[in-house]
Parts: structure tokens; sequence; C-alpha cells
């Protein structure tokens, strides 16, 4: 009884740890940080920042391309 208490226990830590791996990992954050801290401010804002640049290069992109191939 002793050993399938130690595996179940093993299991459910395991669980725990990948969740936690898990979560750091969709997050785009070190493994081993703080999966459940939340962002600060001044962090959410650089990211939406650095998204929305990034969004509009692509579309400036495609515009810079389509007027090429416009002029062609």
């Amino acid at each position: 009884m002793s050993h399938i208490r130690n595996i179940l226990f093993s299991l459910v830590i395991g669980f725990l740890i990948g969740i936690a791996l898990g979560v750091n990992i969709g997050r785009d954050k070190p493994l081993l940080s703080n999966p459940f801290e939340k962002a600060s401010l001044g962090d959410r804002v650089k990211q939406l920042g650095s998204e929305t640049l990034e969004q509009g290069g692509k579309a400036l992109e495609k515009t810079g391309q389509a007027l090429q191939d416009k002029a062609k």
C-alpha cells in the first residue's frame, strides 16, 4: 500500500510542476520564474507597444509590396 501511495504522490507532484512549467512556457517567461506573478503595468505596456510596432511593420511591408507589384 505504501508503494502505491508513493507513486500517486510522485504523480501529483510531477503534475503540479508540469503545470507551472507549462504556464511559464506559454507566457514566454523563464522556466523557473514565478508562474503566478502579475506582470507590471510597465511590462505590459512595453509588450503591447512592441507587438503593435511589429504588426505595423508587417502591414507597411505588405503595402510596399503591393505598390511595387502595381508599378510593374
